[in-house]
């Protein structure tokens, strides 16, 4: 008989005792955080996260095993281009694996020395909050296309611009005008 694990109350240590495995999708929606950098009017049919995954007890001599979880999970989200301002649909995948220890002062104090990302072991582990705390390290600072769908104008300013600034008068030869006329009275 399987045991069913939930990924929103997930006891760790009993998830990679028996080797579990969990996938599914979720909407965008989902993830809050995740959802606020996205435009949420042009998901078109991207506003889903996939995401897996599976325990692994490593044994080791002398002790009771390394809890080990393996995530994987991808996204695509739509956000503004910051070259041309309109919608780029962003990538996001994540694939990492977290050792978990029996409370955070094992954790801080192994966290220097260990190459592995460390966690606290929980048996109301929210994986899906981990899953979106990973997929929001991966959005970029400054979302926008390899190449944009349409040339970028690369200038401050246009032809009408410019003109206008040369019809304006010199703010300061208006002053010095000012200035003549106080010192005929």
């Amino acid at each position: 008989m399987s045991k069913e694990f939930s990924a929103v109350r997930l006891d760790v240590r009993a998830f990679a005792q028996s080797a579990g495995h969990l996938q599914g999708q979720s909407a965008l929606s989902a993830f809050p955080r995740l959802a606020e950098d996205a435009q949420p009017d042009a998901a078109d049919g991207h506003g889903e996260v996939h995401w897996q995954a599976d325990g692994e007890l490593v044994e080791q001599t002398g002790g009771s095993g390394q809890v080990w979880l393996h995530l994987q999970a991808d996204a695509v989200v739509p956000m503004v281009c910051q070259r041309c301002l309109t919608v780029a649909l962003i990538s996001l995948q994540v694939d990492r694996s977290f050792r978990f220890v029996a409370d955070e002062t094992t954790a801080e104090s192994e966290d220097d020395e260990s190459d592995e990302d460390l966690l606290v072991l929980s048996r109301e582990f929210n994986l899906l909050e981990l899953i979106e705390d990973e997929l929001l390290m991966e959005l970029p600072v400054v979302p926008r296309h390899d190449s944009c769908p349409e040339p970028v104008s690369m200038q401050s300013s246009d032809a009408d611009f410019e003109q206008a600034s040369e019809d304006k008068p010199n703010p300061f030869a208006v002053l010095r005008g000012l200035d003549v006329g106080k010192s005929a009275d």
